[in-house]
């Protein structure tokens, strides 16, 4: 009888990653391999990776590297975005046997089945350009929270990002389709559900990146509001152009999604935003904040910001922290930039040096500190639903409020999965 064999999945990156690993690992378990915990001992070894920035780009490399120590006769696979966009550069990597692009991820079982340890990493991929297709998917790590992803690819042109080369155009899954996925996570017993996609107010285009259907994203967040069992939903993150006034509205009034919203807005300047592309500028940011607080003054909301974009000046970042700390908003999520190949920015000057980059970081990680110390002072005393999660962590558990204030408690194995009513 032929050996059972095991894998280990790791992930870099975004929550869109964490659903798409979660779907290959069941696809395998399905084809009769063990899943494995990553620092197991295993026979295949899947990284799926990101390639936001560089240090995504070093992890990965590092991983390959212990595998290579702890176990050198296993399967080294790698996929995900930084294997679309340099296959042949991973494929140099000691101990790596196959790279899997963006379309033959999905193929992943078929793959291994043909494959055993050699000299040289295969390559399966494609040009961007013809990957099309919509692969729907769901993380199941807990019971308590999944991330579902319901939109792929992107077709902006921001000048920073390498995404639209790594996964594609934008191409959406079905109103049907992503409420039947719903329904079945219900099942399982899912009480929260995080919607994700590179580009979520996109959705509605098919799968293959036309706009065939007139479904929209404002319309799919009407239909999941209906699927009994699900007690919450989050928006994962939303452009701020796409972030309409209908939709604000929904979530004001929503039972079922949650008042937290995360805006990106990458600079506060709009020189620096102009240089990065994007469709908005920092007047229509505030204004998208302001409308947020006037229906939902008790909402969280989460920022995403580059700083030592090529260009940003002192005056730039400045602007960026004036406008950061004038706004009603609770954190942000603060990358330093990184530069990537194939980008537009590549070609913007000057050339922000890294020290600088790293201590305009450090100064907007402060900011965001002090940002949701204040956020949550603002509820003291009052009540809020937590839903609790089932890590437990030196005798202590987590959970969210609604609005995304964190809470720790000593671990109570009855609160596991469900929302309790708690007074900040």
């Amino acid at each position: 009888m032929e050996k059972q064999r095991s894998v280990a999945f790791h992930t870099l990156g975004c929550k869109l990653n964490f659903s798409e690993t979660s779907m290959l690992s069941r696809s395998l378990e399905a084809e009769g391999f063990v899943k494995r915990e990553w620092d197991d001992l295993s026979d295949v070894y899947v990284i799926n990776t990101c390639s936001v920035t560089d240090n995504a780009d070093k992890e990965c490399r590092q991983l390959v590297r212990r595998i290579q120590r702890r176990a050198p006769e296993s399967l080294v696979v790698i996929t995900g975005c930084y294997a679309q966009l340099k296959p042949k550069e991973i494929a140099e990597i000691p101990g790596v046997d196959l790279v899997l692009g963006a379309a033959e991820k999905f193929n992943l079982a078929t793959h291994l089945r043909e494959l055993a340890k050699g000299d040289s990493a295969r390559i399966s991929s494609c040009d961007i350009e013809d990957v099309s297709g919509f692969h729907a998917s769901y993380s199941i790590n807990d019971r308590t929270r999944t991330f579902l992803k319901v939109q792929d690819g992107c077709d902006y042109t921001c000048s920073f990002c390498t995404i639209p080369m790594a996964r594609g155009k934008s191409r959406s899954d079905s109103i049907v389709n992503v409420v039947r996925n719903a329904e079945e996570l219900a099942a399982t017993g899912v009480q929260e559900i995080v919607l994700t996609g590179v580009n979520l107010g996109d959705f509605g285009k098919g799968p293959d990146g036309a706009k065939k259907t007139e479904e929209n994203f404002y319309e799919l967040i009407q239909a999941l509001e209906g699927v009994e069992g699900i007690r919450r939903y989050r928006i994962s993150s939303i452009e701020p152009n796409l972030l309409t006034e209908d939709i604000i509205r929904f979530v004001g009034q929503s039972g079922k999604f949650m008042p937290h919203l995360h805006v990106p807005l990458q600079s506060g300047s709009n020189d620096v935003l102009g240089a990065m592309r994007r469709r908005y500028r920092r007047e229509l940011y505030a204004e998208r904040v302001a409308m947020i607080k006037s229906l939902m003054p008790h909402c969280a909301i989460g920022v995403d910001v580059i700083v030592g974009f090529p260009g940003e000046s002192d005056v730039h970042f400045r602007e960026t922290f004036d406008f950061l700390h004038s706004l009603d908003v609770s954190y942000f999520h603060v990358f330093t930039y990184s530069e990537r190949d194939g980008t537009r920015a590549l070609e913007i000057k000057p050339v922000v040096p890294i020290s600088v980059r790293h201590e305009r970081n450090k100064t907007l990680r402060n900011l965001s500190y002090m940002k949701m110390q204040h956020f949550t002072a603002q509820h003291a005393g009052q009540t809020r639903p937590v839903l609790f999660e089932g890590h437990e962590k030196g005798g202590m558990m987590e959970g969210y409020t609604d609005n995304y204030i964190r809470i720790t408690t000593p671990f109570r194995e009855e609160w596991v999965n469900k929302i309790v009513d708690w007074k900040i």
